[in-house]
This record gives C-alpha cells, sequence and structure tokens, in this order.
C-alpha cells in the first residue's frame, strides 16, 4: 500500500524540515515548497493526499493559495498553521474550504490525529464518491435490458421525469415487472442523486407500526417509545422515497400522506410540531388503484394526487422481445457467480422461454434462470432444471406427487391448466401449499387461476 503524501507549503526551513521528519516517523511521504508558487506547481505535479500551508507566505496569502487549491482539487484536504493564531485568519480560512487550522509552535501530537483525521474523510469522501458513482452507472436507464419499443418509450419518459422537478410518480404494473429498478433509475438520474434513497414495502409493515415508520414519533408517544425517532419521511430529505404496494396503506395513513404530499410538512407521531422536507415521493402498486378509488377502497384525492406522472410498466407476454435478452443477462450473471462455463439457452429451452406467459414476469425469469444455472452440467440450459411450470414434466415433491401429466398429447396450455387443478385438489384448495407443490409463488398461483378460469365450484374446492 503507498505511502501517503503530505505537501509542506511554508518559508521557513527549519519548520518544513521538522514537519518533514515527523511526516516520515508517521509513515507518510513528505515534500516541500517554500512559496506559493512553487507550492501550487508541487500541487498540480504530485497530486497530494494533503496540504499543510502556512497563512503568511513570500509571494501571496496562504487563503488566497487555499482557493487555488480548493478550485483544482475541491476535495484536497487542507490544514491551515500561523506562528500568529490571528481569529480572523482563522475564519477566513476555514470559510474558504480549509480542514482545519493550527497555530505554531505546533503541538505535534495535535498535529498527528488532525492529520490521520484529515486523511481518513478524504478517504471516506473518495470511496462514497466511487460508490455513488457505481450506483448511479449500476441504475442508469441505458442499461436497463430491454428490446421492446414499448419500454424504450418508458425509459425515455422516466429519463425526462427524472430531470424533472416532479416530486411525486405514480409506477403501475404487475408484481415483478421491475418497478423497484425503475425508481432506482429515477433518482440515480435526477439531481438528488447524492441524497438518500430510502424504500418500503407498505404491505410488509402492520397497520400500527407503518405510520411511526414513516413519520417517526416523539419520546413518550406511545408505551415503548423510550427516545424520539425520525421516519423515512424526514430521513429522505433531499432525496427520494419509495413507497412499494402504496394500495394495501389504509385508510388513516392515506389521508396522513396526502396531507404531506399537498404541504411538504407532517406531524411525527405524538408531536405538535410541523417539520418541512424536500423529498420526492414514488409510489408503485400492482393494483387498479384507480378502479379501486371508484370502488372507495382508496382515498379518489389521494389517487389524483399520485396520478401527476404515471408510468405504466407492461408485463413480460407483453413485450415477449425481451425474454431471451433478459434471460441471457442473467445467464451471464449467475454464471460468474456460480463459476460456471453456460453460455446460453438450448434452442428447445429457448422456444419454452418464448411461449410461456411469465405471470410473475422478470423476477419469475430470474429466479428460473437462477434455479437452473445451480443444477446444469451443460453448457446451455436444457429443459431439464427448469420450474414445474415451464418445462411440463412430472414432479415429486415432499407433500406428494402429480403424475398425471403423461398425456403426449396435450398442449403446453393444457397441461399448465391440468397441473393447476391436480395441485389444487391435491392440497384441498389450500393455495399457498399448492404453489408450493408446483414450485411457484401464491401471486403466481393466483394469476394462473384466474388466466384458466379455474372456479371453486367446478373443482370443489374452498377460497
Amino acid at each position: 500500500m503507498r505511502k501517503k503524501k503530505i505537501l509542506i507549503v511554508d518559508d521557513e526551513k527549519l519548520i518544513r524540515w521538522t514537519l518533514s521528519q515527523k511526516l516520515n516517523k508517521w509513515n507518510l511521504e513528505a515534500s516541500t515548497a517554500e512559496n506559493g508558487a512553487q507550492g501550487l506547481r508541487l500541487a498540480e505535479e504530485e497530486t497530494p493526499d494533503l496540504v499543510m500551508l502556512d497563512v503568511k507566505l513570500p509571494d501571496k496569502k496562504g487563503t488566497d493559495l487555499l482557493m487555488e487549491l480548493k478550485k483544482a482539487q475541491p476535495e484536497l484536504p487542507v490544514i491551515m498553521m500561523t506562528g500568529f493564531g490571528v481569529i480572523e485568519d482563522a475564519v477566513t480560512a476555514m470559510r474558504r474550504g480549509a480542514y482545519d487550522f493550527i497555530t505554531k509552535p505546533i503541538d505535534y501530537t495535535k498535529l498527528q490525529n488532525t492529520v490521520k483525521n484529515a486523511l481518513e474523510a478524504a478517504s471516506l469522501k473518495q470511496e462514497i464518491a466511487y460508490y455513488k458513482e457505481k450506483e448511479q452507472n449500476r441504475f442508469d436507464a441505458d442499461q436497463i435490458i430491454t428490446n421492446s419499443k414499448a419500454m424504450k418509450q418508458i425509459l425515455e419518459m422516466v429519463k425526462k421525469i427524472a430531470e424533472s422537478e416532479a416530486s411525486i410518480i405514480l409506477l403501475q404494473g404487475e408484481s415483478g415487472t421491475g418497478k423497484d429498478l425503475l425508481a432506482q433509475a429515477i433518482h440515480h438520474l435526477s439531481r438528488r442523486r447524492n441524497a438518500s434513497y430510502l424504500a418500503i414495502n407498505c404491505s410488509a409493515i402492520p397497520d400500527n407500526l407503518l405510520e411511526s415508520e414513516l413519520f417517526g414519533y416523539e419520546k413518550g408517544a406511545f408505551t415503548d417509545a423510550k427516545a424520539q425517532k425520525k421516519g423515512l419521511v424526514e430521513l429522505a430529505d433531499g432525496g427520494t422515497l419509495f413507497l412499494d404496494e402504496i394500495s394495501t396503506l389504509n385508510l388513516h395513513l392515506q389521508a396522513k400522506l396526502l396531507r404531506f404530499l399537498e404541504i411538504h410538512s407532517f406531524k411525527r407521531v405524538g408531536g405538535l410540531k410541523d417539520i418541512e422536507v424536500d423529498i420526492r415521493v414514488i409510489a408503485a402498486t400492482n393494483q387498479d388503484i384507480e378502479l379501486a378509488s371508484r370502488e372507495e377502497k382508496f382515498r379518489r384525492d389521494l389517487f389524483y394526487r399520485l396520478n401527476v406522472c404515471p408510468v405504466y410498466i407492461p408485463p413480460l407476454r407483453e413485450r415477449r422481445e425481451d425474454i431471451l435478452p433478459l434471460a441471457n443477462h442473467f445467464i451471464f450473471h449467475y454464471d460468474k457467480k456460480f463459476r460456471k462455463s453456460i453460455k446460453g439457452l438450448d434452442k428447445q429451452t429457448e422456444k419454452l422461454f418464448l411461449e410461456y406467459d411469465w405471470p410473475g414476469n422478470v423476477r419469475e425469469l430470474k429466479n428460473a434462470v437462477e434455479r437452473a444455472m445451480i443444477f446444469e452440467e451443460n453448457s446451455s440450459i436444457t429443459a431439464k432444471y427448469l420450474p414445474i411450470h415451464l418445462n411440463g414434466d412430472s414432479f415429486s415433491s415432499p407433500e406428494g406427487s402429480l403424475d398425471e401429466t403423461s398425456d403426449q398429447n396435450l398442449s403446453l396450455y393444457d397441461m399448465e391448466q391440468k397441473l393447476m387443478i391436480q395441485a389444487l385438489k391435491k392440497t384441498n384448495g389450500n393455495k399457498t401449499k399448492a404453489a408450493r407443490l408446483l414450485n411457484i409463488t401464491r401471486d403466481v398461483l393466483r394469476y394462473k387461476i384466474k388466466k384458466f378460469n379455474i372456479t371453486p365450484e367446478r373443482f370443489h374446492f374452498s377460497e
């Protein structure tokens, strides 16, 4: 690991020599300059990690050189030094971006701590900047995998929305279409990219806890409120708050959210003071909340407030040209992760992927690829290790087997329908158990029941 470089700019030779000796002893590399011009040149040539700068130099003021250094390298930490201890110089230096200010004669114990802290702070800033840039690149809308015209139009819309000052965005689409990914892309393409991005699934937290999770609470607001807590709305100030599954909010929270969206301020639970914040709210739902508002299951005024910038993400079955590019993308990802040598799908599997409806959308596709990548021994993915609802083969599970699918003349559609019915009969209509038996999610099972019009009356199981 390389030594950190420290540039000392001071007109006193003894000070330069003494500081150099100390820095070398602390395992740091020192270079020196006796005036401002030389210091500026060395700063450009050597790109030091920190500068120690005297306030009074023979050719210019140290505070003026500080401005020049910070203009060229804004993140460069500079420690100012003076033998006079003038308050005005210290104030000026700190206003112009100095990290700290020390007086001569120098307390070297204090100086060592100051140098250590300045280097650590600068290193942390660089690391944060690196990861922020990495995250921004990760969520660049241009990198979202798509070949479909519809999705390309949506991405163009998302870029415009992200760059705008729109404070409320509504993402609509079925589960697994990538609403969370688009929300993150919007944040990282916006002016808010350097502030917080916080997300919460509104259906994952009980109603009695969700309000305090969103808006925080004051000490003593309820039995377990031992201390004040800031909520996500407050913590996201300056950034973005993503509210997933917004349709599950109860009417009380809908009213409180509406008030916040209207006036951009809120009260913590148990609080009396209004707190103003500047955040962008991205709400997402897989439900038709316009219909829900007409049926009075969702506040109509909240729907209108959320529906300022609506973005509808079509399901994967409506953009089949994205299926194979997405599958290959996930294969490439898991090929590196699992250290395999799998290059793609074989022809039969490609056909299965293109014919399948993907009710779980991109999430289901990703999970299917991951499962196959774990078990596949060949250089391309075959149908052997695909989930049952994709390959149509019989299978066994801890709860029993479905072995009535041997009719080779059945179409893929009929095969799927037959498997759904078998699983529901075998579990006496228990959707959770049937989904587990079929190795699919409950949402996918519900979609299949609707798709195949499998009614309780017809097949003798209860809801």
